[in-house]
């Protein structure tokens, strides 16, 4: 089955793009952070810049690791279940689960290795620059070299082909699990564990006082953790809003009537939406906070002020990318996959113009209930916060920053759902039902 993985990937490398664009911005912002840990082992640096190097490698590096899981493990299941046909032709040709599963393993695992090495180059010049801009704000000594080692080539690769490999196994458990009536309780103990912590983390703010370094800690780990357990039951969450969703028009009729068969496989496209809308705006949000603060009392930054700054800002452009290239991933792999759902309304006497209202709907669907999941999720770790530091429930600076997320946010969804949709249409019905047939 291994070697049945390696030619599949060889005849098939569009199939695969999506899956080796995940690897490689996993593996980049990997091993572009862990290079910073090789920097502060290098001999001759002191001991502040090394710390400053450490944590933001650690910090950085930890939220990278859980998004590299996230990309990949999105972007595999909706492969997984695009191919849902040449595996039941597999079985009836005496392929056992297991051997299934070694077959799809093999394939993430050897186009992840792609990515990776692919991402070496590039990695080597992110964590220049990245080193540079800590140089320039003076928060690391300008005589510290860049140093490209042991610890960020062994983290990347063993990292993204860990989330590969993971990731492929649970995709097609779960295909497996959808052909049988019930499911696993492993993902209703995750998510009951992720909504438990990050309610107790967010409590625990209160806990600090207004002027503790560690302040910002519980309410955006707290925020974060409830992201991931809103985000998990996002199918749930999607089945609970379209029981109660009148849409009108035979284009919202009909778009309600579809996403309320294909929950699970929309939950792949609100999971990153949720977890973009949700870290990104605590830690905005947050950060904005602090900074106000600072000002307010007419002290300096520090130096600590500053590398928590540098990591906050960081971090949401990490955030953006990532999900945004989930996003986009999952969206385009689910609406190209309805090319001949598409041609099949069409033969059935729907319009273009319909069929693309159906996809609108859908996406506006998809965006509000992700952009209120993950504003619920923020919300929850930027009032405990605003109120210990500054004795306000919400922050002064009013709704832009939260506006110009949410922009983000729909414009990823419903640019990527309407051009890839618009595409699809553009083929002839016939030709379009023809390869299901």
């Amino acid at each position: 089955m291994l070697a049945l993985a390696l030619r599949s990937v060889r005849r098939r490398p569009g199939s695969f793009a999506a899956t080796l664009l995940s690897a490689f911005l996993g593996a980049l912002v990997v091993m572009t952070f862990n290079s910073l840990h090789d920097t502060a082992g290098a001999p001759g640096v002191d001991a502040v810049s090394a710390e400053t190097l450490t944590t933001a490698a650690g910090v950085v590096g930890g939220y990278g690791t859980l998004l590299v899981l996230f990309a990949v493990a999105s972007t595999l299941t909706v492969n997984v279940r695009r191919r849902t046909a040449e595996m039941d032709l597999l079985r009836c040709s005496g392929a056992t689960p297991a051997q299934l599963g070694r077959m799809v393993v093999g394939e993430a695992v050897a186009v992840s290795l792609a990515g990776a090495l692919l991402a070496i180059g590039p990695a080597v010049l992110g964590g220049r620059v990245l080193l540079g801009l800590f140089q320039d704000s003076g928060q690391v000594a300008g005589s510290v070299d860049h140093s490209f080692g042991p610890v960020a080539l062994v983290s990347g690769f063993g990292i993204t082909l860990f989330a590969a490999a993971g990731a492929a196994f649970l995709a097609v458990r779960r295909a497996g699990r959808e052909r049988r009536p019930g499911k696993g309780r492993a993902r209703a103990y995750l998510t009951g564990a992720a909504l438990l912590l990050g309610a107790a983390s967010v409590c625990s703010t209160f806990a600090f006082t207004a002027t503790a370094e560690a302040l910002m800690a519980p309410a955006a780990y707290g925020s974060i953790l409830l992201a991931v357990g809103f985000a998990l039951l996002s199918a749930n969450v999607l089945r609970a809003v379209l029981g109660r969703l009148p849409l009108p028009g035979p284009s919202g009729y009909l778009a309600v009537r579809l996403m309320r068969q294909r929950a699970d496989q929309l939950s792949g496209v609100l999971m990153p939406l949720i977890l973009f809308v949700g870290m990104a705006t605590v830690t905005l949000h947050v950060q904005a906070v602090e900074n106000d603060a600072i000002e307010a009392s007419g002290v300096p930054k520090s130096v600590d002020a500053k590398n928590l700054e540098t990591l906050n800002l960081t971090v949401v452009g990490i955030i953006v990318v990532f999900c945004c290239v989930m996003l986009v991933n999952s969206l385009y792999a689910a609406t190209t996959y309805r090319r001949g759902e598409f041609g099949r309304q069409r033969l059935a006497g729907a319009t273009p113009h319909q069929v693309l209202g159906v996809v609108a709907a859908e996406s506006l669907v998809l965006t509000v209930t992700g952009v209120v999941c993950g504003t619920v999720a923020g919300l929850a770790g930027i009032i405990p916060f605003t109120v210990v530091r500054t004795d306000s429930v919400l922050p002064d600076r009013g709704p832009g920053i939260w506006l110009g997320i949410v922009a983000v946010a729909a414009a990823a969804t419903m640019a990527t759902s309407l051009l890839t949709a618009r595409r699809a249409v553009s083929t002839p019905a016939v030709e379009a039902v023809a390869p299901a047939a």
